[in-house]
């Protein structure tokens, strides 16, 4: 059965997000609030727990899943940035922007695009999942929870609770999300002097980016 925490977003509790970084360390997946919606995360490299997420989903590995990092600092070890498109990162980051980037040779090719080696990052804008990641040490996968069959993610923690208490481990709840995807922005193009391409104009506004 899921265990159940309740995080102020203003001022989460380190004692709990430590035992909640511990789960993750343990193969755990968990349930958290980001700046877009609720989404489940685990850590990136345990093939086990990934393939796990992926049943729980109930999605292929055509889909990729989205690397959160703490900090623009990650970044240089699962993508390659140029100036140029650093500065656009320095942009939208933190907050609720997923960037496409190509990938290096370390990130697993479970996680990145089958066919494409390109990765989605971003640094959501959220005190309690930043602390997360920055006691769990490295970048967390995760993909939007959005139950099978349906289309629209969860936005209730005790809902979330009910419905998969069974399948993860841990449940953050710091209270309701704003319920608006991600805005998506492919920067690869930059890299041969291309411009960035808007794949989902979501909540991230693009005048941010200049674009």
């Amino acid at each position: 059965m899921a265990q159940y925490f309740e995080v102020h977003p203003d001022n989460p509790q380190p004692r709990l997000l430590k035992q909640a970084a511990a789960m993750l360390k343990d193969g755990g997946i968990l349930a958290v609030p980001t700046d877009s919606s609720y989404a489940f995360v685990c850590a990136l490299d345990n093939k086990q727990v990934v393939d796990r997420l992926r049943r729980i989903r109930q999605i292929d590995d055509k889909r990729m899943l989205t690397l959160l990092c703490c900090d623009l600092s990650q970044l240089s070890s699962y993508a390659m940035v140029d100036n140029h498109q650093f500065r656009m990162l320095k942009l939208g980051t933190p907050g609720p922007f997923t960037f496409i980037l190509d990938a290096t040779k370390e990130v697993p090719r479970r996680i990145s695009h089958p066919s494409r080696k390109t990765i989605g990052l971003r640094v959501p804008d959220n005190k309690g999942l930043l602390m997360l990641l920055e006691l769990h040490g490295e970048p967390l996968l995760s993909t939007t929870l959005i139950p099978p069959g349906e289309t629209e993610p969860l936005n209730d923690p005790e809902e979330i609770r009910e419905r998969f208490e069974s399948q993860i481990e841990l449940v953050v709840n710091a209270g309701p999300c704003p319920l608006e995807p991600t805005t998506i922005v492919d920067l690869t193009p930059m890299g041969t002097g291309g411009a960035p391409v808007v794949v989902r104009e979501g909540r991230g506004p693009l005048a941010q980016l200049g674009l």
